[in-house]
């Protein structure tokens, strides 16, 4: 097993379920998104995004894809970051762990999951090898 692809998907896992639904609730995460100036379906992309992308990260399905797509939401958080300083311990904390995130999920969207992947069994490989034809097909 991976380990990489785990911890990003215990790490995505946490933040949107335990920290926006658990603790800030998904109101106050809604109402967190519009003050600062995002539309209120933004935070909820963001939630529903990073509980899906650590699902498929957690059992490795679709992980190049499940890697790829909490990028922009982990770039946005390292954004929102950048004036509290480097460390995260900083007051407001600061953007190193929203990097650390960005350059772990691009690892593994290039790296993919590995041979323990749920990726890898059969079925599997048989759709995402008659999906990159058709892809090559069209493109």
């Amino acid at each position: 097993m991976n380990l990489t692809w785990v911890a990003l998907g215990i790490i995505l896992l946490t933040h949107g379920y335990v920290l926006k639904i658990s603790t800030f609730t998904t109101a106050g995460t809604v109402d967190y998104f519009e003050s600062i100036g995002f539309p209120a379906i933004a935070a909820y992309l963001v939630i529903a995004g990073e509980i899906f992308d650590a699902l498929a990260l957690l059992i490795g399905a679709f992980t190049r894809l499940a890697a790829r797509l909490p990028i922009p939401i982990l770039l946005g958080a390292t954004w929102m970051h950048l004036g509290n300083n480097w460390v995260f311990s900083a007051e407001g904390g600061g953007w190193e762990f929203p990097i650390l995130l960005v350059i772990r999920a691009v690892s593994i969207s290039l790296g993919g999951a590995g041979r323990d992947a749920v990726d890898n069994l059969a079925p599997m490989k048989s759709f995402v090898s008659f999906r990159s034809s058709t892809q090559a097909i069209t493109e």
